[in-house]
């Protein structure tokens, strides 16, 4: 059996105000009956006429609030920019309105201040913990301007934001009116990133890598004789003159590559201190993986993103800016996600990983299931990079008794995990920015390019 809907709360409600005028009023005239006295009448009679005076235009309409939020692209250490407004739909002035908002913590609001009005000072608090009183006339709106700057990539919410209004000289006061917040994305900061050209195998038809087939391109190959079907304009008439026969200059042909951008989201380790402070594993594992999808996307080549955890996100591979502007809309709900079972046949499905892509792996390395997945990538022919994510200067608890024995037992374990994953050929480097990855990309196409011996 469903209970019954409760009524809705009336949305104008007289005040201790209107309440004790009315009492006084009443007090006073009953005191003037019982006891013949005039006087006591002329007493309460501005009372009665203040009240009636005051209340002869009854608001009917609630407040309206609402937000909204700049929605240019923003990025870390940006400028963020909002406004909460409240609006008077009515005929009836407010005469006096409480806003008040909240903002998430990593949007660190430095001024808030109502339209027309100065900054609040020497607050160490942020501006939007008190709340803002102002009045409203009729037809109008009041805006609550917030500004500051965005700590941290992630849709970060401005609100919920409420509003409650008196009108009728203090007499009457309306509903709690709220308004539902809105989230403001922050994209993250693209480290520095850049590597050489070399890639393990180019597969496309055009791009800007150079192959290991002939073809038109721009690097040269080499000096052959002319042959049917080559273009008069690679004859190298210097070699023809010499050699008393038409020969041409060969080139390798430039193809694009795919390059999968793969986020281990097992675990997070580190504290977030925004884009100024220190990074957590999610930090640099998002911001690494801008930086490596920028950096592929603006040459022309193919990227993919894919999760490794247990909702086994995935973004197709495609080129051109529209591909960055999703990678990075993207990467804007990853989140560390922990898991009981092996996510290995969830992620990599059927024809999920194409045979020629290079696969980042962003990787904290903290679980041995990742390692594990790094070893079956390997063995299955694949070419993959293991970028350590794990904070440098990630500390142990000093206060927990045998605590920093067992964190360095624990990093000589993943020393020693990471020494065998070596070991199988799969390349582990930390994330450091600009070159992080250029020695290994050249062993990774050098390794490619190697003749391979074929068992009997």
């Amino acid at each position: 059996m469903t209970a019954p809907d409760r009524p809705a709360p009336p949305a104008w409600t007289p005040t201790a105000a209107l309440g004790r005028a009315v009492l006084l009023t009443g007090l006073l005239l009953a005191a003037a009956v019982l006891l013949g006295r005039v006087d006591l009448v002329v007493l309460a009679v501005p009372f009665a006429l203040g009240t009636a005076y005051a209340l002869r235009r009854r608001p009917t309409e609630l407040p309206q609030v609402w937000i909204s939020a700049d929605e240019a692209h923003l990025v870390e250490g940006g400028e963020v920019s909002g406004t909460v407004s409240v609006g008077n739909p009515g005929t009836v002035p407010y005469d006096v309105a409480v806003l008040r908002t909240r903002v998430s913590p990593w949007l660190r609001v430095t001024r808030a201040a109502l339209a027309g009005g100065d900054a609040p000072t020497g607050r160490r608090a942020s501006p939007t913990d008190r709340p803002f009183v102002t009045s409203v006339s009729p037809d109008t709106a009041v805006d609550l301007e917030l500004s500051g700057t965005a700590l941290r990539w992630g849709r970060h919410r401005i609100g919920p934001a409420g509003a409650r209004v008196a009108a009728g000289q203090g007499l009457l006061t309306s509903r709690a009116v709220y308004a539902e917040p809105i989230r403001s994305r922050v994209y993250p900061k693209t480290e520095p990133f850049d590597a050489v050209e070399a890639m393990p195998r180019a597969a496309g038809l055009v791009g800007a890598h150079h192959s290991r087939r002939p073809g038109e391109g721009g690097e040269l190959a080499g000096v052959r004789v002319f042959a049917p079907g080559d273009r008069l304009r690679r004859i190298d008439w210097r070699v023809s003159l010499r050699a008393r026969q038409l020969h041409v200059a060969s080139t390798l042909s430039d193809r694009d590559a795919e390059v999968v951008v793969l986020l281990d989201v097992l675990a997070e380790a580190g504290r977030s201190g925004g884009v100024a402070g220190t990074a957590s594993v999610l930090d640099t594992t998002v911001r690494a993986a801008a930086a490596i999808a920028e950096h592929y996307l603006h040459r022309g080549d193919r990227v993919a993103l894919l999760e490794y955890g247990p909702s086994a996100r995935r973004l197709r591979p495609a080129t051109g800016r529209r591909q960055y502007l999703t990678v990075l809309e993207w990467l804007l709900d990853v989140k560390a996600q922990s898991s009981p079972h092996e996510p290995y046949d969830q992620v990599f499905g059927p024809q999920v990983l194409s045979a020629d892509a290079l696969v980042v792996v962003l990787t904290p390395l903290l679980e041995e299931r990742s390692a594990q997945m790094l070893a079956r990538l390997a063995r299955s022919g694949r070419f993959v990079v293991a970028v350590d994510t794990l904070p440098s200067d990630l500390t142990p608890p000093t206060d927990r008794g045998w605590a920093e024995v067992a964190y360095r037992l624990w990093r000589l374990d993943r020393d020693t995990m990471i020494a065998q994953l070596r070991e199988h050929g799969v390349p582990v480097v930390p994330w450091a920015g600009a070159g992080s990855l250029d020695q290994v990309l050249r062993d990774v196409a050098r390794l490619a390019t190697a003749p391979r011996v074929g068992g009997r």
